[in-house]
Formats: structure tokens, C-alpha cells, sequence
């Protein structure tokens, strides 16, 4: 009788036990919730004690996760990454409102410690505060100077485009035409940066170019395989910082302050002038610049012919367009444009359909502002996403599809779509944008005068790889010309 009294009694103790240990984790539980929740703070999911709604995301595809989160909860959300809130920004009104409307309190980068280590808050990119809206204006001024937006570089395109032609495989076996066109675009940001441009069989280059390539490509799961990959990651910078440093030598070698040849020079003639223009940010510069105007414009054009490719009624189209407008005896120019809506709208359906970079790099409030009716606490990291937004089924009829119907009203005529922003909008837009359209339009205009098919008896495809930008899988195919 003792025994079972004993029995009983521990029994009804460790129930207590667990029952107060139960409580009292309940409690600490919704404590956190609300600590973590400060008031009006955009919705989101419930995170949990330190590791914060990492279970519920996706490290192949963080992007394809937060899909999940804003269809959910809205264009403005909130989920924890560890115990760092963040912000989901997904839609057009709060991209207006956040940086259009309130574009100093939502100007500068984020700070992440891998983005820290490489680039330590130099260059276009990373930069924040004074020194990024210094380095900005510089850099737009310098481009313009160099022809960005103006008939000589309009005039490089062209040249450029000839250069290339000559690699196209005439006999109609398949080719892979990556390396190529990645080096023809490589060589427009060269003129402007470097002033010069490297041959096709350039094999340093080559190396350089996949380098950025490796660099652009790591998969965007900044919070995992990133770190992993970070001794891979350093060493193609270091070689890529090599080669743009021997470039730097060269132009204190020989340059003359009386008569600078391109960005390089002139910033060189600013580190003796002004203050906070330094060696080490000019490398981080044209590094940012050499990213920025090669790899998501390469990638664009390669998803041209992917298209042109698939959708044979298309390609039909713009050829009939281009031989109405232009014909076989002129070059295209810039002027042509407004000529061409059909074919316009094929290299904005490119832009949005392809959707090349899915998420622009974080931004942190340096303020506590209302955005969307929401309090965001300051620095908080926030991350804008282009998909949603270019991919909004009130838009665009068919967003799934390839459709430069898109972009055409009912008489044929450009619709240009003010909520069409590849580029993202605001103080931190692309200084590039210009350039970007032009060679675009330009290249993917001249290149049109072949017919674009894929290799016999195959299909194409359209799947794209999941990096910091979404790049095309490796294709062949095949160019005759018309």
C-alpha cells in the first residue's frame, strides 16, 4: 500500500512538474512573440526562439521561399532570419513609397558579414551614406562624358556587334554562344571603364570573365552555402582585382591629366583632389561596374535567343519588322526605336519574362518609419523583390508565358508600363539603365539578322539557374542566316 501511495504521489508530482515546466516555457514562448513584435510591425510568420522562421525557408531557393511569405501575409512582411527581423518588400506601391517617396531613409545597404569581408562598404554597390551618393554621381557623370546614352557609344555597339558576328557558326551545327556574348558586353563597360576592348580569344580575359561569372552565380542562399563557398569566392576576387589593378598601373604609367581616356583616369585625377576617393575604392568601383554591366545584360541577351529560339512566331515577327523598317542595307540605330514598337516590346517582354535579377541587393532604414501603415523598426534589413512585381497577374494577362503582347496596346503601338521595373526605381536605381536599353535593342536587333533555331530533334530550356542573378542553363543552338 505504501508502495503504490509512493507511486501515486511521484506520479502527480512529476505531472505537476511537467505541467508548471510546460506553463512556464508557454509563457517565456509568448513573451518572446511579443518582444519580437513590436507593435504594428508588418505581419509574418510566427518565428521560433533563436533559429527565427529559418525552418521554413528554403537554402536552395531562398527566393522561391519568400514567395510563400508575401503571397501569405503581403506586399510588406516581416520574417526573422536567427533573431534579425527582415523585411519582405514585394510590390509596386510600397517599392514607390519606400524608395521614391522615402528614398533617404531607405538608401543605404545592409551589412551582412560575407558582403562585409568582401567589400567592406566600397564601391557602388555596398556602399552607404555620403560616400556612396559621391561615388554615384561621379560615376554617372564620367559614363555620360564617355558616351553613355550618346550616338558614340551607340557607334561602339555597332563595331562591337561586328566583332561578334564573326564568331556565329554559319554551317548550322548547334554552338554554345555564352562566351561570346558575354565578351561583346564585356567589351562595351570596357571602352567606358578601361578604354580599350580585349579580343575574343583572349584567354586571361576569358579566365576574368568566368571568374565574374563564379562570383554572380553562387547560389542566393546568403546565409549558408555562401559561407561555404567563401574560400572559392575570395579567390576569384583576388584574381579578378589582379587584373583590374594591373589596369590601374597601366593608366598611372601612361595617362595624361590633360586628357583622361575613361573612368579609370578620371578617377585617378579625383584621389589627387577630392577627399574620400581612394585606390582601394576605385578597385571596388570598377569591379562593381564590370558586375553590373556585363553579367545581367549577357544574361538577357543569351535569354533573347533562347526565346527567339522557342517561340518561332515571334522571331517571325521581329524579322518581318526589321525588314520593313530597317532593311538589309542600314545599320539599326537608336532612332529606329520608335519605328519598332513590335520588336521593343520583344526586348522588354525579354527583361521582364527572363526576370534576370529576381531580388536587388538589401537595404537597411536608417530611421523608424511608417511604410505601408506598418511601423519598421531603423535598422532592419529589408529585401526587395523584382519578381512579384514584373510578374503581377493584374499587369500582365499571362505572366507564366512569354507574351510581347505585354507591352503592345490594341493598335500595336509600345505600351510603356510604369510598373514595368526591371531596373528597380529610386535613388538606387541602375546608373546603368541607359546603357543597358541601348545595347539591348541594338544588339539584339543586329543579331536578328539570323534565324534562331534549337539543335534538331531537341527542345530548349527555359528553366533558369537560382544565383544572385537568374542566368540561363548552358544551350546550344543553332544560327543561319536569313
Amino acid at each position: 500500500i505504501v508502495d503504490k501511495i509512493f507511486l501515486l504521489v511521484t506520479g502527480m508530482w512529476l505531472n505537476a512538474k511537467f505541467i508548471l515546466v510546460f506553463l512556464c516555457v508557454t509563457v517565456l514562448l509568448v513573451k518572446y512573440l511579443r518582444a519580437n513584435r513590436a507593435q504594428n510591425t508588418p505581419p509574418g510568420p510566427c518565428p521560433l526562439p533563436v533559429i527565427g522562421n529559418l525552418l521554413s525557408l528554403s537554402f536552395r531557393d531562398p527566393v522561391g521561399s519568400f514567395t510563400k511569405v508575401f503571397e501569405r501575409y503581403g506586399d510588406v512582411s516581416m520574417l526573422y532570419l536567427g533573431n534579425q527581423p527582415c523585411i519582405l518588400l514585394s510590390g509596386y506601391k510600397s517599392f514607390k513609397e519606400a524608395f521614391v517617396e522615402k528614398a533617404d531613409i531607405f538608401a543605404d545597404r545592409a551589412h551582412y558579414p560575407l558582403n562585409d569581408r568582401l567589400s567592406r562598404g566600397l564601391g557602388l554597390i555596398s556602399s552607404s551614406g555620403r560616400k556612396w551618393a559621391q561615388h554615384r554621381r561621379f560615376t554617372l557623370a564620367v559614363l555620360k562624358d564617355f558616351g553613355m546614352g550618346k550616338q558614340s557609344l551607340e557607334h561602339s555597339i555597332l563595331q562591337e556587334n561586328l566583332h561578334l558576328g564573326t564568331c556565329f557558326n554559319f554551317s548550322g551545327l548547334p554552338f554554345d554562344l555564352d562566351h561570346v556574348v558575354t565578351n561583346a558586353l564585356a567589351n562595351i563597360i570596357c571602352s567606358l571603364v578601361v578604354g580599350r576592348r580585349f579580343d575574343y580569344d583572349d584567354r586571361h580575359f576569358r579566365r576574368i570573365l568566368l571568374y565574374f561569372d563564379d562570383v554572380v552565380q553562387l547560389p542566393a542562399n546568403i546565409w549558408g552555402q555562401m559561407y561555404n563557398q567563401f574560400p572559392t569566392l575570395m579567390s576569384c576576387l583576388s584574381k579578378i582585382k589582379h587584373f583590374i589593378q594591373e589596369e590601374i598601373d597601366r593608366h598611372r604609367r601612361d595617362r595624361n591629366t590633360d586628357c583622361p581616356r575613361d573612368y579609370i583616369d578620371c578617377y585617378l585625377q579625383e584621389i589627387q583632389e577630392v577627399f574620400g576617393f581612394t585606390e582601394e575604392n576605385l578597385l571596388c568601383c570598377v569591379v562593381d561596374l564590370f558586375a553590373a554591366g556585363t553579367e545581367t545584360t549577357s544574361n538577357n541577351l543569351l535569354w533573347s535567343m533562347l526565346y527567339m529560339a522557342t517561340y518561332p512566331t515571334v522571331q517571325e515577327s521581329v524579322h518581318a519588322e526589321i525588314d520593313q523598317v530597317i532593311g538589309w542595307r542600314h545599320e539599326p540605330s537608336m532612332a529606329d526605336r520608335a519605328l519598332m514598337p513590335y520588336t521593343y516590346a520583344v526586348v522588354h517582354e525579354v527583361l521582364r519574362s527572363a526576370n534576370a535579377l529576381n531580388i536587388t541587393p538589401p537595404r537597411v532604414t536608417n530611421r523608424d518609419p511608417i511604410l505601408a501603415g506598418y511601423f519598421i523598426p531603423k535598422g532592419v534589413t529589408m529585401f526587395p523583390l523584382l519578381t512579384p512585381i514584373i510578374q503581377d497577374r493584374k499587369e500582365f494577362r499571362t505572366p507564366d508565358q512569354f507574351n510581347p503582347g505585354h507591352f503592345l496596346d490594341e493598335n500595336g503601338k509600345f505600351l510603356k508600363k510604369e510598373r514595368f521595373i526591371p531596373f528597380s526605381i529610386g535613388k538606387r536605381t541602375c546608373p546603368g539603365e541607359q546603357m543597358v536599353q541601348m545595347e539591348l535593342f541594338l544588339f539584339f536587333t543586329c543579331l536578328m539578322r539570323f534565324s534562331f533555331h534549337p539543335p534538331d530533334g531537341q527542345n530548349l530550356d527555359l528553366a533558369g539557374t537560382v544565383g544572385i542573378t537568374t542566368a540561363n542553363k548552358p544551350f546550344h543552338i543553332r544560327a543561319l542566316p536569313r
